[in-house]
């Protein structure tokens, strides 16, 4: 977008086709100002969903809380189906400063679950998108004989934490 389309005498440079170059940089500046415009429309529907979802919310928990005396956040939930296991976890690692143990099997990993992880590149993808960013994790964990325990970590990738990798823990697929 910043190269010189003329030579120093003033010229049209004679290795590239300058009316291609203007008519496709031109396009590129309207393209970026759709962009800007579209972004601003997300900007202005997103505060208002949320102005209204915070007056509603004002005004609803009074009525559903007694109304049905379950907590918003212990209401069951279907859980999804574990797509992946921790084989093992290092010492002093993001994986294990969240909670993650050996023979944790993974429901979600940030927005990847059973349906999406394709052979866990989108784990590793959403590691590395959100590297020193928190990522929720839905772990089911064996909890005796016949039981599992159901966690949601907070696990917060990062480098320099004294081994290889973002997380400090192998995972492999089920």
């Amino acid at each position: 977008m910043d190269t010189p389309l003329l030579t120093r005498d003033g010229f049209p440079r004679s290795d590239i086709d300058v009316a291609q170059i203007r008519t496709t940089r031109a396009r590129i500046i309207r393209l970026k100002n759709d962009y800007k415009e579209i972004m601003a429309n997300v900007e202005k529907f997103l505060h208002e969903h949320f102005a209204n979802a915070a007056e509603t919310a004002a005004s609803a928990p009074t009525a559903a809380a007694g109304a049905s005396g379950i907590l918003p956040d212990s209401e069951t939930q279907s859980l999804d189906q574990p797509f992946a296991k921790v084989n093992s976890v290092a010492a002093n690692s993001p994986a294990e400063a969240a909670g993650l143990k050996a023979g944790d099997e993974i429901r979600n990993f940030g927005y990847v679950n059973r349906g999406n992880h394709d052979g866990l590149k989108k784990v590793a993808e959403c590691v590395q998108g959100n590297e020193g960013s928190n990522i929720f994790i839905r772990v089911s964990r064996p909890a005796g004989v016949a039981s599992r325990e159901e966690l949601r970590l907070t696990l917060t990738p990062r480098q320099n934490w004294g081994g290889r990798g973002l997380l400090g823990c192998h995972i492999t697929p089920l």
